[in-house]
């Protein structure tokens, strides 16, 4: 089961059938061994799935007191970000396929370990699963300047947090871990 939470009475209802689920953060493209591993605890935990795609290229502008949110592009590009969600929508359908799993996915915005933080919060997560980053020299810059969503996450909030690797481990002989 997929939806868009498009109004702010919509969103209530939805948070208020989703408590307790767990949350996978996803982008478009990444390895389903990150969606699979969220799948298989919340069967488990015998709970919903939240898909939570963040659109990076927008920013929250602010917040009404019932907490839904209001957003503005940073650039003119606003097709971007929608293309992108629905690409993650289609490979979460892909991968959940079958599995009985109540789950749906949201485009949230701003900042990824933030909005992930925020949906946590709404829903009292019980569990938030997020891939590493990819390795490369335009991941290292990306976090040097923005910080490890992974990282940020495990130290802004209280809920447990599933890092699952998304390339073969790094060889202990190996002294650096992003050689490129």
């Amino acid at each position: 089961m997929t939806d868009n939470t498009s109004t702010p009475s919509d969103e209530a209802a939805q948070n208020a059938t989703l408590q307790k689920a767990v949350i996978v953060g996803m982008q478009p493209g990444q390895p389903a061994r990150v969606i699979e591993e969220a799948a298989r605890f919340a069967r488990l935990l015998r709970v919903p799935l939240v898909v939570a795609h963040v659109d990076v290229t927008r920013f929250v502008t602010y917040e009404d007191p019932d907490g839904y949110v209001h957003s503005a592009p940073i650039d003119i590009n606003f097709d971007a970000g929608t293309a992108e969600f629905e690409a993650v929508q289609a490979e979460a359908a892909r991968a959940l396929d079958g599995t009985g799993l109540t789950w749906t996915a949201r485009q949230l915005v701003g900042d990824p370990a933030l909005a992930i933080k925020q949906l946590a919060k709404k829903v009292d997560a019980q569990l938030i699963v997020v891939g590493t980053r990819k390795r490369g020299i335009g991941e290292s810059i990306r976090e040097f300047f923005t910080g490890s969503v992974a990282a940020r996450l495990a130290h802004r909030q209280h809920r447990p947090l599933l890092v699952v690797p998304l390339q073969e481990p790094v060889p202990d002989e190996q002294p650096e871990i992003w050689t490129e």
